[in-house]
C-alpha cells in the first residue's frame, strides 16, 4: 500500500514549543467562556425573521386546521344516505374560502380541496370514484365513514409548541408561523461584531509592490452575515501595536465580539496580543493544536469577547467554523453545533505528522458498502490558498494523534450542503 507523504508544510510547525497548545476541545471551551448570552430582544416582521434566533417559545394560539375541511376534490355527504343507493342529488358546490354551509338531507355537495366541510356531512368521496352528472352524482363503490376529511385540530393542538426558544429560524419555520397567522416574531438581538484584518501587505485597493488583496475581511463578513451577526467592518490594522491599541479603544463597550485575522503568531510584526493588553484587554488563551490555524487567540476587551484568528485565509475559514460560529450561537442562545459530526470513509491514503488535529477540504465521490460518503482530500495542506476549499464538498478532520489515514478508514466531516448550517 502506498501512503503519500505530507507536502506543503506549515511554517508554524517550526515555531518554538515553549507555549503549550490547547486541544481543539479545550480551545472551544475557552472560546465559549469568553461570551455570554445576549439578553436584549426585539420584535421583527416575519418576513425579516429568516436566520434570526427566537427569543422565547412560540405556541399555537389556535388548533389547526381551524375547521373541518376536505382533503380531496369530490363530494361531501352523509354516509348513511347512501345505504341501498348508488347516487345522490347534488345540492350545490363549496370551494376553499367559501362560508361554511349546511348539507341538505339526502343530498351531496360538490366540494374542493381545503373547502369547509358542510354542516351535517361526515364523509368526502374522491372525484375519481364518482360520475358527476351535474345535477346528480353516481358512486362506483360505497365510501367509508369519515373518508377524506381533515378534522379541526388534527394537525396541531391549541398551545402546541411551534418553534422553541433559541431556534435559528429557517424557511420551514416561517411557513409554519405564517400558517398560524403570525406576522411578527420576538428574536434575540443580533450579535454586534467588529471585524479587522491586519498587515500593511493587504489592501482593498489596487495592489502596490509587495501587496495582496485582503480576502479575510470579505470572507469573515460573509460568514458572520450567514450566522446572523450585525457586522462592522473596521478595516485593516497597521503593523504597529500603538496604532492598533488606539483603534481598539472603546470597542469593548460597542461590540459583543471583536474578530481579527493575522498578527497573532510569533513573528516580529505579530502585535495583536500586545495591542490588546495595552488597550486594557486580557488574553485568556493562545495557540491551539490545530492545523491550519495554530496561533488562535481568545480574550476579552471590556464587555466584548476578542477572537484573534491567523492571517492565512483557509486558516481563517477553519478557525471561524471551529470557534467563532460557536461563539455566535452561544451569544444568541442557540445551541452550538458540533463541528464535523458526520461519519464518512477515506478514499485516499495519507501519511502525516501527528501532534495537531488537522482540517482539510474534501470532495465526495459516491458511498461505500455501508452507505457512508467516500471522501477525497483536496489540496496539499497549504493554509494560504482557498482554491481547494472552493472546489470542496466539505471539510474533514483527523485527530491530533493520527499519523496515517488509509483507504477505507473512518473520518468525520462537515458537509457544506446537508448540515442546514451556513458554510
Amino acid at each position: 500500500m502506498h501512503i503519500a507523504p505530507v507536502t506543503g508544510g506549515c511554517s508554524c510547525d517550526t515555531l518554538s514549543g515553549s507555549v503549550e497548545m490547547m486541544s481543539v476541545a479545550d480551545a472551544l471551551h475557552r472560546a465559549l467562556a469568553q461570551v455570554t448570552p445576549i439578553t436584549d430582544n426585539e420584535t421583527v416582521p416575519l418576513t425579516d425573521a429568516l436566520g434570526r434566533v427566537t427569543a422565547g417559545t412560540i405556541r399555537a394560539a389556535k388548533a389547526m386546521p381551524f375547521f373541518d375541511n376536505s382533503a380531496m376534490d369530490g363530494f361531501a355527504l352523509r354516509a348513511a344516505d347512501l345505504e341501498g343507493r348508488c347516487c345522490l342529488p347534488v345540492a350545490g358546490t363549496v370551494a376553499a374560502g367559501d362560508t361554511p354551509c349546511a348539507l341538505p338531507d339526502g343530498a351531496a355537495m360538490r366540494i374542493y380541496t381545503g373547502a369547509p366541510l358542510p354542516d351535517g356531512a361526515d364523509t368526502v368521496v374522491m372525484r375519481e370514484v364518482c360520475i358527476d352528472k351535474s345535477h346528480k352524482v353516481h358512486f362506483s363503490c360505497p365510501p367509508k365513514l369519515g373518508d377524506n376529511i381533515r378534522r379541526a385540530g388534527s394537525d396541531q393542538a391549541k398551545g402546541e409548541v411551534l418553534v422553541g426558544k433559541g431556534v435559528r429560524i429557517a424557511p420551514r419555520h416561517i411557513g409554519l408561523l405564517a400558517a398560524n397567522g403570525l406576522r411578527q416574531v420576538a428574536v434575540v438581538r443580533r450579535p454586534r461584531v467588529a471585524v479587522f484584518s491586519t498587515g500593511e501587505e493587504v489592501t482593498t485597493g489596487p495592489c502596490g509592490p509587495g501587496q495582496i488583496p485582503d480576502a479575510n475581511r470579505p470572507l469573515l463578513c460573509a460568514l458572520l452575515a450567514q450566522h446572523g451577526a450585525e457586522i462592522s467592518d473596521l478595516g485593516i490594522l497597521p503593523d504597529d501595536p500603538v496604532a492598533s491599541t488606539a483603534r481598539f479603544a472603546g470597542l469593548g463597550a460597542r461590540f459583543d465580539l471583536i474578530v481579527t485575522s493575522g498578527a497573532v503568531s510569533m513573528g516580529g510584526k505579530d502585535h495583536i496580543r500586545e495591542a490588546l493588553t495595552m488597550a486594557g484587554g486580557r488574553v485568556n488563551g493562545w495557540r491551539v493544536a490545530i492545523k491550519p490555524g495554530k496561533p488562535v487567540m481568545f480574550g476579552t476587551l471590556g464587555d466584548a469577547a476578542f477572537t484573534g484568528l491567523p492571517g492565512n485565509p483557509f486558516a481563517v475559514y477553519v478557525g471561524f467554523h471551529l470557534f467563532v460560529s460557536a461563539q455566535i450561537a452561544r451569544m444568541t442562545g442557540a445551541a452550538p453545533q458540533p463541528f464535523a459530526a458526520s461519519p464518512a470513509s477515506a478514499g485516499f491514503d495519507w501519511l502525516r505528522k501527528p501532534g495537531r488535529a488537522e482540517v482539510f477540504p474534501v470532495r465526495q465521490s459516491g458511498h461505500d458498502a455501508a452507505g457512508l460518503p467516500i471522501l477525497h482530500r483536496l489540496g496539499a495542506g497549504v493554509s494560504a490558498t482557498l482554491l481547494p476549499l472552493a472546489r470542496a464538498d466539505g471539510l474533514a478532520i483527523v485527530a491530533a494523534d493520527t499519523s496515517a489515514v488509509a483507504l477505507g478508514d473512518g473520518l468525520h466531516w462537515h458537509p457544506f450542503c446537508t448540515l442546514g448550517a451556513p458554510s
